[in-house]
């Protein structure tokens, strides 16, 4: 981390420390985390419950293959909304993240409102979830489609 950007005050460098390899790695054992860093196990597990406890670490998940299981084809939906009224952009949101198939929905500024980030079998089920789940939402002006052709994740928040 630079010197101006500090990490918050409720954060120490053992934290931060815990953090990181949790982020490479999250399914490491307690066990190896606190041989990793140099910590007494029980200290290690503490730490790890207080940064869950206090919203830090939010979950773990694992990551699927997403071609592996059938869905090859991943897209970002791009969706214009015709009017931004609280209720109707929350209704639309949680519409959105209840299709199936959408790995992710971002609601953002600019030209578009909602980017739906989808995988599916084919052309033909990517339009059906834009006809079938998006565009029949009154709410909903416009939508663009893009193809992804290839996805690589960057380095993360606590890139050494």
């Amino acid at each position: 981390m630079s010197k101006t950007q500090q990490p918050p005050a409720s954060l120490d460098d053992v934290d931060l420390e815990i953090l990181a390899a949790l982020s490479a790695h999250a399914d490491t054992t307690n066990k190896a985390l606190a041989q990793q860093l140099g910590l007494a196990e029980s200290t290690c597990a503490h730490r790890v419950r207080s940064l869950r406890d206090r919203g830090i670490i939010r979950d773990v998940r694992i990551r699927l293959d997403e071609a592996a299981l059938g869905f090859g084809l991943q897209a970002i939906i791009k969706v214009r909304l015709a009017n931004h009224t609280g209720a109707k952009v929350n209704a639309l949101f949680d519409a959105l993240v209840a299709i199936p198939r959408v790995l992710q929905v971002f609601h953002v500024a600019g030209v578009d409102d909602f980017l739906v980030h989808v995988a599916v079998r084919d052309a033909t089920a990517l339009r059906d979830i834009v006809l079938d789940h998006i565009t029949i939402h009154p709410v909903v002006r416009g939508t663009e489609t893009q193809l992804v052709f290839e996805i690589r994740d960057g380095s993360g928040l606590l890139a050494r």
